[in-house]
């Protein structure tokens, strides 16, 4: 740490108004942050005003009041998050989602610039679309752009997005965030969906990020991908999302309506894994069943008598927490490499792993510590 504050490229005055942002980006007061970092309310203002130093040890207990790395206080935030910040209402405190998507990216960042190999592909740059047959016209492409054949369930969105370079994770941010959220990187991009949803909500969400990726929007906050009263362009994206999941012409051919109306809502919910509230409205705007079966499509429950009737299964994906597996090789391969502590890659791992998961190295000479990125 005190190697850190040493070779440091801002000064203590900068220092401290990044020490200030962060604390007011997290809606805490100085006394609350203070508090939680072991030390006077006058301390820590005259630190943020750059009237004092800030000494290491108070520093990591800064960066641990904050929930932040030490480091963040010291780099630049990705121009994305940045874009990201400047976007937000004024007065609009951040929330877990923000938070994530800010670090994942901050993490993402790190990776690449320690590991040659972990390079994420650019985005494919779409036209936006205009109308509803753009819409449905740019999600054929890309169901092709993702290895899906025609008809064929999208299954593995995490995996098969990573492969056009958008790394989708699944984390629970409550009940009260927002639905899903995304950054482009410079090359790349970060998604977040809110694992606190059911699977077919979390898949629509993980389905809609993908198309901010393509479409190269900047960054996206989904508050609620099914809201009805959303602007043309996310309603647009929302149709771009239905047709990557539940392609018309598959749709078409497994629909049996009438007396078979719940039994192919089931199989046909099942199948895609998605929810009967998007299955209902995929059916409606295609015209492929009347309007009294849509109701009853939309009153659907999988019971548990439909999983043991039709052996059926429950499916489990973007189920919280889920990290994309090109992300977990990455922080394992800069373990590996001895590019970062055990600590630092279980902090990479979000939690999700302990430091005896991670692979065994070869013995190190005591000197070797200090090439570690902590």
């Amino acid at each position: 740490m005190c190697a850190i504050i040493a070779h440091m490229a801002i000064g203590f005055e900068e220092l401290g108004r990044r020490i200030g942002e962060a604390r007011r980006s997290l809606g805490m007061t100085q006394q609350e942050c203070a508090l939680g970092a072991g030390m006077g309310r006058t301390v820590l203002a005259k630190i943020e005003t750059g009237a004092r130093r800030v000494g290491a040890m108070e520093l990591a207990q800064l960066a641990t009041a904050l929930d932040m790395r030490i480091e963040w206080f010291f780099e630049d935030a990705p121009p994305a998050v940045v874009s990201r910040r400047g976007a937000a209402e004024p007065g609009v405190l951040p929330t877990a989602l923000d938070r994530t998507v800010e670090r994942l990216a901050r993490e993402v960042t790190f990776l690449r610039s320690i590991l040659e190999q972990f390079d994420l592909k650019a985005t494919p740059e779409l036209p936006l679309p205009s109308s509803a047959s753009t819409a449905e016209e740019a999600a054929a492409k890309v169901r092709r752009l993702l290895g899906y054949e025609d008809g064929e369930p999208a299954l593995d969105l995490v995996g098969r997005a990573a492969e056009i370079g958008l790394l989708i994770f699944s984390w629970d941010c409550g009940p009260a965030d927002a639905d899903g959220a995304s950054v482009l990187l410079d090359r790349g991009g970060v998604a977040v969906v809110n694992g606190d949803r059911q699977i077919g909500r979390r898949r629509l969400t993980a389905a809609h990020e993908i198309g901010h990726y393509v479409f190269a929007d900047e960054y996206s906050t989904d508050w609620n991908v099914i809201d009805a009263s959303a602007s043309r362009t996310e309603s647009l994206i929302d149709r771009f999302a239905r047709a990557l999941l539940l392609p018309s012409g598959a749709l078409a051919s497994r629909w049996r309506g009438g007396e078979q109306t719940r039994i192919s809502a089931v199989l046909t919910g099942h199948e895609f894994r998605v929810d009967m509230s998007t299955l209902a409205q995929r059916l409606r705007e295609l015209e492929i069943a009347p309007s009294c079966e849509l109701g009853t499509v939309r009153e659907t429950r999988i019971r548990k008598a439909d999983i043991l009737e039709h052996d059926l299964f429950v499916p489990t994906d973007l189920s919280p927490p889920e990290l994309p597996t090109l992300y977990v090789k990455a922080a394992i391969k800069a373990y590996r490499s001895e590019e970062i502590s055990s600590a630092r890659a279980v902090d990479l791992l979000l939690g999700t792993w302990e430091e005896n998961d991670l692979p065994e190295l070869p013995m190190l000479p005591r000197e070797a510590i200090w090439s570690f990125v902590s």
